[in-house]
């Protein structure tokens, strides 16, 4: 495909001076309409060595304002970096509703770079297309304008542009043995870009190849491309109708409705008290060794909380806190996003918080808030949280791929349980700070709630990332029996490390 690119493309000064300054003033009204509308925009750019991305971002950041945008060159991940999913330090870098975020390079070094250099297996670079795909089509799903280039010459030109670059000592540092290596391998690289466009070149996040011989075309095309792609989102939201936020309705009863997982759940399920502390503590021995093992195996481990308000996952929480050396592990309190949490793409605060290999995170409450309270309660739209499903799964897939160890816990009760509970909370002054009037509102939507948890059950337990369900009405009973669940998790994980 690329040796179809018409690389002697030119504009004459004159086009170009009549052009190029109308596309800089337009250029900041963008960026100005993309704020007042909260329109992110990504910018990458990819292209040949000394085909010009330093020299363009330079123009473009001439342009913009400075307060509203922020530049990203990416080199070799850190250390600290290649202790997460490869993905995570893309994620940790997405802008704000109403900002650019420019990319000097990009999360496609491991389609391109790692690929050439050996530096991950097959396997790995080959996975990356998915989780590429995923990335940019749930960012564009959420609104961001992802806008991709890669500037292109051929391999003369970048040998004559290396020769011009040594000749002077300013620019000298930026030609070494390593680009040397990559023009000699042309060829080779010329695949891996050829494949890659082919694999990645999606409606939602298309390439633009910039015939990046003259200096005058180049900027002129990559000016209109932006502006087209943010105008095309501003113009896209301008048409659109308000989004519909409704809460759910109550179910309606059928003579059809079979019995659910939680219907077949045993809740009579229990431990007597003295049964229970003996098995604590050989199950809190456990888990302190295998959490040094976890560490020393670099395995990380994710452990998520979800359950019926007064479920008892603060409990269960404390009880498994306690068996661990508190260096190895975080927990992190999950509560409505803030606004500096709203204004990017959902599961970008959960992406935070991951946990480095050989360490332990643990969620009381998650990412699942968007297919349960926010869809009960009418949070997000019915488009998002459906749509959220799919994208849970991915992301916890990529954890997977990585070697995560994924261990979910919903924690059930039944109402007479939580009243119970409820009421215990009111009465005693030691509790009332957990009991609010949310939790009696959430209390009549029981039916509605079910049928949330239900799908969430059935459409996120996968062979990578399963649920386990915590009869929790004998809270001693669900202690154990999550504690165990996540002993045999890091067990099996150490062993196959």
């Amino acid at each position: 495909m690329l040796e179809l690119v018409d690389l002697d493309k030119r504009l004459d000064k004159e086009v170009y001076r009549e052009t190029f300054p109308a596309l800089e003033d337009e250029l900041g009204k963008c960026q100005r309409a993309a704020r007042a509308a909260g329109v992110p925009v990504l910018i990458v750019f990819e292209g040949w060595d000394a085909a010009g991305k330093g020299t363009i971002i330079n123009r473009l950041t001439q342009v913009l304002d400075p307060r509203g945008f922020r530049v990203h060159p990416i080199s070799a991940p850190t250390e600290a970096e290649r202790l997460h999913p490869w993905m995570w330090r893309f994620w940790n870098a997405l802008p704000p509703a109403g900002n650019f975020a420019i990319f000097d390079r990009s999360w496609y070094g491991r389609v391109l770079t790692e690929r050439i250099e050996g530096t991950v297996s097959k396997r790995k670079w080959q996975e990356a297309y998915d989780e590429i795909q995923e990335f940019e089509r749930q960012l564009t799903d959420a609104g961001v304008v992802i806008v991709k280039f890669w500037l292109h010459i051929d391999k003369k030109e970048q040998k004559k542009r290396f020769k011009q670059l040594e000749k002077t000592p300013a620019t000298a540092w930026k030609v070494g043995k390593e680009e040397w290596v990559h023009h000699c391998k042309y060829d080779k690289w010329l695949e891996a870009v050829e494949e890659m466009i082919q694999q990645t070149d999606t409606a939602c996040a298309p390439w633009t190849i910039v015939e990046a011989t003259q200096g005058r075309f180049r900027r002129v095309k990559v000016f209109e491309t932006i502006i087209q792609a943010v105008q095309a989102e501003l113009d896209r939201r301008a048409a659109q109708p308000p989004p519909v936020l409704k809460p759910m309705p109550e179910p309606v009863e059928s003579p059809t409705r079979e019995q659910t997982i939680l219907d077949r759940l045993d809740l009579s399920l229990s431990l007597e008290r003295e049964e229970y502390e003996e098995q604590l503590d050989a199950v809190q021995k456990r888990l302190f060794r295998l959490e040094h093992e976890l560490y020393v195996a670099r395995v990380p481990a994710v452990i998520v909380y979800e359950g019926a308000d007064a479920g008892g996952k603060g409990g269960n929480i404390k009880r498994l806190t306690r068996g661990l050396d508190p260096r190895g592990y975080e927990v992190v309190p999950v509560g409505p996003p803030n606004a500096i949490e709203k204004s990017r793409q959902y599961l970008w605060r959960f992406w935070r918080d991951m946990p480095k290999a050989g360490h332990i995170t643990i969620f009381d409450r998650s990412w699942y808030g968007r297919v349960l309270v926010e869809r009960v309660e009418g949070f997000c739209t019915e488009d998002e949280w459906k749509r959220a499903y799919r994208e849970i799964n991915e992301m916890e897939r990529q954890l997977a791929d990585f070697g995560t160890v994924i261990v979910k816990f919903w924690l059930q009760i039944d109402r007479d349980e939580q009243l119970a509970r409820f009421e215990a909370r009111q009465n005693e002054a030691a509790k009332q700070w957990k009991i609010t009037d949310e939790d009696w509102r959430n209390r009549e939507k029981w039916k509605q709630y079910n049928t949330a948890i239900v799908d969430m059950l059935t459409k996120t337990s996968t062979t990578y990332a399963p649920w386990t369900i915590l009869e929790a009405n004998c809270k001693l009973y669900a202690r154990i029996k999550a504690l165990r669940t996540v002993a045999d998790a890091l067990e099996s994980a150490v062993e196959k490390a």
